[in-house]
């Protein structure tokens, strides 16, 4: 986009040529970051549109003439309702964390603002794993569409080392912050599912001394974003995050996930382990794993090919009532069926009784009850 944009720039006239979605402002910010990196040796002019900034201000940046424009739907559409931008232009779009968008319910914005750009347009869908809502979506606006994958998911989680620690419910909290008291790392991840989990476990962890942060939805912007610049900076040790507010998060080198709480999804433990392991560094996953989480664990592993050992951590025995544990069948190679065959084959036939000239004869109770003559 950026070199296509950088060869048509008009500079008495620019233009809005192109556009980047996202769903969430902390990765406004830090796709805005990356267009700067990458761009510093280019002319191409951008901003960023998202809620909880200054409306107004947006609309002046916008005025002096931009070339793209990296925004959330919601005040995009609010900026072209007001007639503050102009989006007819726009012939290259790309739609970053495409599932996440449409996970979040943004399909209707996202079709309203393909209408609103120009019919002859480059759309670029981007995302770690492809749901079938990402193929409608596909199928209905993409020309002739072509897929372009850098590596199967399963190559991504497999060359992370992954760990998972079997605890008592009641003692989950005291093994995580056991982990985090004495591991190497100096950045860890910390994944939950809901918000009051992430509350619940920043209290927690802040009381037992760890240097802590969270974010998720109901956290003010500013507060987020806060949040996420001190565990760049290692001024905290520990983010706690919801798979959302973390979606498409850009930590460099960072050391260690930790699956506080086990992901509803293959996919979403799919771009949890993607936080870490990153550009060819070397990168660990922890999780944890009570009672209930042993099947889901389970499916988890056949739909990526893992095989996690489950540990005991010998400072935390188990006290919880634990299911019976299947004993594992011996998978059985086509060549040793065939080998089984033969021997059965041969063993029925050794067994056959051997054929007499002479036919048995029948009996039955009437004839029992006879007496015949010699």
């Amino acid at each position: 986009m950026l070199n296509k944009v950088n060869n048509n720039l008009n500079f008495n006239n620019r233009v809005l040529r192109g556009l980047i979605l996202v769903p969430t402002r902390e990765l406004v910010e830090q796709v805005s970051k990356s267009l700067s990196e990458y761009g510093r040796h280019l002319k191409v002019k951008h901003t960023k549109i998202m809620g909880g900034t200054s409306r107004s201000k947006q609309a002046e940046v916008l005025s002096g003439g931009i070339d793209i424009i990296v925004a959330t739907s919601g005040r995009l559409l609010d900026l072209n309702r007001e007639e503050l931008i102009d989006l007819s232009s726009i012939n290259f779009i790309v739609l970053d964390e495409a599932d996440t968008m449409l996970e979040m319910g943004f399909r209707e914005e996202i079709e309203e603002i393909f209408s609103l750009c120009s019919p002859y347009r480059q759309i670029v869908m981007c995302s770690a794993t492809v749901s079938q809502n990402i193929r409608k979506l596909a199928k209905e606006y993409l020309r002739e569409p072509v897929t372009v994958q850098i590596n199967d998911r399963r190559d991504r989680v497999d060359i992370i080392r992954h760990e998972a620690f079997k605890v008592d419910v009641k003692k989950k909290k005291e093994l995580v912050a056991h982990i985090l008291k004495t591991t190497k790392a100096d950045q860890v991840l910390l994944f939950v599912n809901q918000k009051d989990a992430a509350d619940a476990a920043y209290e927690y962890l802040k009381s037992q001394g760890i240097k802590i942060a969270a974010i998720h939805g109901d956290i003010e912007y500013k507060n987020r974003v806060q949040a996420i610049k001190d565990f760049r900076s290692k001024k905290i040790k520990v983010l706690v995050a919801t798979d959302i507010a973390a979606r498409g998060l850009d930590i460099k080198e960072l050391p260690l996930v930790i699956n506080y709480t086990l992901p509803e999804s293959t996919d979403e433990f799919t771009h949890r382990v993607g936080r870490t392991g990153r550009a060819g560094n070397k990168g660990t996953v922890i999780t944890m794993l009570t009672v209930e989480d042993y099947n889901h664990f389970s499916k988890i592993e056949r739909n990526l090919r893992l095989n996690v050992k489950r540990e005991v951590h010998e400072e935390f025995p188990l006290k919880d009532r634990q299911p019976r544990q299947k004993a594992m069948k011996k998978k059985v190679s086509l060549s040793e069926k065939k080998g089984f065959y033969k021997k059965q084959t041969q063993k029925d036939k050794d067994s056959e009784p051997v054929k007499t000239g002479a036919k048995s004869k029948k009996t039955t109770k009437r004839d029992a009850k006879r007496s015949f003559r010699k």
